[in-house]
């Protein structure tokens, strides 16, 4: 189900794009808007785990200085028939983790070292595993993806943003396009976007819980790390950026009430039931 909801909102995505576009700048407008979405594309593709894994200061590890953590990863591996990804430590006290690459064969797991403290290596497997489903869902191309057409959306509504202050419009021969509707497109357009983004990356934290849960082989041991890394995150600060925040296990940042719509993680009490559900089945 929540494969056909990623579907969906990827391609509800794609036809945002193209009408915006379309909308702000005919066929011209349309064009750009892929083609400043290709370019992106290209650059977050290749070079994206590189430049967020130094962003955050993450230094690889030998399989000498954490065993555990490479014991329990080679394990959770096999089940999942992955290639073995790179392992990573942050420093920092906020639990965390989160996972990169461009494909299976190139993927790396970033772990705090605050979330080496915290968990037991029972809820640990937990966490790698869900980083693991990410990584066979291929969730870092698909979130990569969805930002940047989010990003093209902006660009576009920014460029007619400017275009109508300095007088420039489509000619009167394209069709529809009056200034009033125009202005509600740059204006709403980019906020829908963003709400299509953010709900595509809810879906795939879903689809890595259950993951996690199958590789690790016991659903709760993910559902006692989630409720352990939420309570001490929203207690230790972390210093990361918004634009990165999808990509981590719990959400690094804070925001309730209608934030929540622009939450990149489901929240925690639903994650929670759902994988205990796997193991009590659901209640009414």
């Amino acid at each position: 189900m929540n494969s056909m909801k990623t579907a969906f909102l990827m391609s509800l995505m794609t036809v945002l794009v193209v009408s915006v576009g379309y909308f702000l700048g005919g066929q011209g407008g349309m064009m750009m808007a892929f083609l400043f979405a290709v370019v992106m594309n290209f650059g977050s593709y290749w070079f994206s785990d590189k430049i967020v894994l130094r962003m955050y200061g993450a230094q690889e590890v030998a399989e000498s200085e954490h065993p555990d953590l490479y014991r329990i990863t080679r394990e959770l591996v096999a089940r999942a028939d992955l290639p073995m990804p790179k392992l990573y430590i942050i420093e920092g006290e906020q639990p965390n983790a989160f996972a990169t690459g461009r494909d299976p064969n190139h993927a790396a797991v970033a772990v705090t070292e605050g979330i080496l403290r915290l968990l037991t290596i029972d809820e640990l497997r937990g966490v790698i595993g869900h980083e693991l489903g990410h990584v066979k869902h291929r969730d870092i191309l698909i979130g990569t993806i969805a930002a940047t057409f989010a990003g093209a959306i902006s660009m576009v509504a920014h460029m007619a943003q400017w275009a109508m202050i300095f007088g420039g419009r489509r000619s009167d021969d394209d069709e529809g396009g009056s200034p009033i509707a125009s202005i509600v497109m740059i204006i709403v357009a980019p906020i829908a976007a963003l709400l299509i983004q953010m709900a595509i990356s809810r879906s795939r934290e879903f689809l890595a819980d259950e993951a996690g849960a199958e590789y690790a082989g016991n659903p709760l041991l993910l559902a006692g790390a989630l409720k352990k890394l939420e309570a001490r995150a929203e207690i230790i600060p972390m210093d990361a950026n918004p634009s990165t925040a999808h990509m981590f296990i719990v959400n690094p940042l804070s925001g309730g009430g209608v934030m929540r719509l622009f939450s990149t993680h489901p929240p925690m009490e639903e994650r929670v039931a759902r994988l205990e559900a796997m193991v009590y089945g659901r209640t009414a």
